[in-house]
């Protein structure tokens, strides 16, 4: 189904609809060269290649992130807003290589997370666990991973251990404990910092905070997703106009402000 958002197309720009797609089209392609190469066609039994390991997992776990939150902007409609069918079609693409995910599941959830957010009936929220992070997790991974997501990606695993043979263990260092860290990354970054019960009390009803991070923090750490706040008070403005938003609802003193949706 097609995801249609007028706010989106009513603010959001011709340009602003380029930028998101080369973004898009950027973090998918690197996330792909990365996987390829990593796993065809570089021989890491070479001197010192071992080394390249770490920073191309790190690097591969953050792609993962940027992927999900091209899907996440899909979600809303912001991505190309005014063709909502090729908007929901590259949420379809990013979320089915990310994990196999059912995009009108997660589209589904994700909006009733926004309808009832930090309640009972916010499916990211663990209202038995609101201050407890791996308890938490584990709720949240077991919510969104389930056995149709298991099927495809035993097939995955499957037509890998066929073609890659002795290289097979080189899938589950490149691709399986990146995508899994990245579920962490989403979740801590994403969800667990901004929705947790804090002493302080949210400030409204959306029931999230932003986190304090300066404009680079916040794009390694989640792609922007963790001013959270913002994103809550204007579900359409695409990931990469977050910070903008950001400063542009600060308040006379220099906090973030909390404007109306």
């Amino acid at each position: 189904m097609a995801m249609a958002n007028p706010k989106a197309a009513a603010n959001l720009t011709a340009r602003d609809t380029a930028t998101g797609l080369v973004l898009a089209a950027l973090i998918l392609g690197a996330a792909l060269t990365l996987h390829i190469g990593a796993i065809f066609f570089v021989d890491w039994l070479a001197p010192y290649m071992w080394l390249a390991a770490i920073p191309v997992v790190l690097l591969q776990t953050w792609l993962f992130v940027g992927m999900f939150i091209v899907a996440h902007d899909s979600m809303h409609g912001s991505l190309v807003p005014r063709h909502p069918a090729i908007n929901t079609w590259i949420g379809r693409v990013m979320v089915g290589l990310y994990a196999g995910f059912s995009f009108n599941a997660l589209n589904e959830s994700h909006h009733r997370h926004h309808r009832y957010s930090g309640t009972p009936d916010d499916p990211d929220f663990d209202a038995n666990h609101p201050r407890t992070f791996w308890p938490w997790y584990a709720t949240f991974f077991r919510r969104y991973f389930g056995w149709k997501e298991l099927a495809v990606l035993t097939a995955v695993v499957v037509v890998y251990a066929v073609i890659l043979r002795g290289r097979f263990p080189i899938v589950l260092l490149f691709w399986a404990l990146p995508a899994l860290a990245s579920s962490v990354q989403l979740f801590y970054f994403g969800t667990y910092l901004p929705h947790r019960l804090e002493e302080q009390p949210f400030r409204d009803r959306h029931n999230a905070r932003s986190l304090d991070f300066d404009w680079l923090l916040s794009l390694v750490t989640c792609f922007h997703f963790g001013y959270h706040h913002e994103h809550h008070d204007k579900p359409w403005v695409p990931w990469w106009k977050l910070p903008d938003y950001r400063e542009a609802t600060k308040s006379a003193d220099g906090k973030p402000g909390y404007g109306r949706s």
